[in-house]
């Protein structure tokens, strides 16, 4: 070989050297961002998908478990040990499809961002379909949509989930005005600084974060929608239930107060009118067995603490519940601080009555005095964030 051949070939050489390089400093342009709850079966599955239909867009995956007993998390290091692509974050002590998107896409410097679920009921090969939407500058925020021409959702609902999602969509339209067929989609793609600018009005309870950042972005956002068929799910169980309606219904009504009524708020202010049945109801069934008033009384706000203490920790904070003993030392912290609530209750109403106001207002007023004391040092206190 002649110098200048080897020459040629060494600056060759350290060129692709170089390149390769900045293409690593580069990172990735496109975040997937998958909230995982115990979808181990899925994990590999979904990464195979992913580097079939994302060739030629640098990408990365980041799995964001809810601390799933299957092993899910090692899963993704087992594939990350051998795919930089792919990273994982374990969240402990913390529960919830919405926060752990925000925690994921936040994670990211990708300027373009995806959620979709680890399911394998999205379809992975929208996904480049939507980056080239979103690259070429066309919209802010593309939705996969299962109700738009050609989407379909009756392969993976039954008939009793699909209806119930096209209601909850129809609500979602009618009472927020926003302008998405599907706005309950969980399989999305947007520009990561919209996220950013949104980031501190959004929930971390429920599983529609879509829809949430749609209603709480200060600007209009230019939205595309493509269609896609909802599949059926492969391995795992659905993680809905009762309690994710309720949340929904609680974004919902925080989304229309402006973001003054919070969703966690709403649970507690429901969780706390449930427990004035259970007090009237066991004041009520104890006052004919010769028992004094004031010891029925006792006994009838004892009933309605323990009751409002398990429902809030089953349902308005069950991302941060309590188990075991703390549970027994979370009961007895509730009932002194609520004790507490009654007292600043009380002094309020007894003051405006005092003062020639109307019964109903000097109530009124000090039933929200003591519920905003309850909600806002339990949540400080009993439900603390560790």
């Amino acid at each position: 070989m002649s110098q200048a051949a080897y020459r040629d070939g060494a600056i060759s050489l350290a060129r692709d050297g170089v390149s390769a390089v900045n293409a690593q400093q580069r990172g990735a342009e496109l975040t997937i961002v998958v909230p995982t709850l115990n979808e181990r079966a899925n994990i590999g599955l979904l990464v195979a998908r992913l580097r079939q239909s994302l060739a030629g867009i640098d990408w990365e995956v980041v799995f964001v478990d809810d601390d799933s007993k299957d092993g899910t998390i090692l899963a993704v290091r087992e594939i990350a040990a051998g795919d930089n692509r792919v990273r994982g974050i374990r969240r402990i002590a913390r529960r919830g499809l919405a926060g752990a998107c925000l925690e994921g896409i936040l994670s990211s410097s990708a300027p373009i961002v995806a959620v979709m679920d680890g399911d394998l009921q999205h379809d992975e090969t929208c996904l480049s379909a939507m980056f080239a939407i979103l690259r070429g500058g066309g919209a802010d925020l593309v939705v996969a949509s299962r109700y738009g021409d050609d989407g379909s959702a009756d392969g993976g609902f039954t008939r009793l989930r699909s209806g119930a999602s096209r209601l909850a969509t129809r609500l979602a339209q009618l009472l927020l005005r926003t302008p998405v067929q599907d706005p309950m989609s969980g399989f999305f793609m947007l520009r990561r600084e919209i996220v950013d600018t949104v980031a501190p009005r959004l929930s971390r309870q429920g599983f529609k974060i879509l829809l949430d950042i749609v209603a709480s972005s200060p600007t209009a956002l230019r939205i595309e929608e493509i269609p896609y068929r909802f599949a059926p799910r492969l391995h795992g169980q659905s993680k809905l239930d009762s309690l994710v309606a309720l949340e929904y219904v609680g974004l919902l009504v925080a989304k229309m107060s402006g973001d003054l009524i919070s969703t966690r708020f709403l649970a507690f202010g429901l969780v706390g009118s449930a427990g004035v049945v259970v007090h009237l109801a066991v004041l009520h069934a104890l006052l004919p067995h010769g028992l004094s008033f004031a010891v029925a009384q006792t006994a009838a706000m004892f009933s309605a603490m323990a009751f409002n203490y398990t429902l809030n920790n089953t349902f308005t904070y069950r991302d941060q519940r309590r188990r075991g003993w703390r549970f027994v030392t979370g009961l007895l912290i509730f009932a002194a601080l609520c004790s507490f609530g009654v007292v600043a209750g009380v002094g309020v109403s007894s003051m405006l009555y005092s003062e020639h106001s109307r019964w109903w207002v000097a109530g009124l007023a000090g039933a929200v005095v003591g519920s905003a004391w309850n909600y806002i040092t339990n949540s400080a206190i009993t439900w603390r964030r560790g």
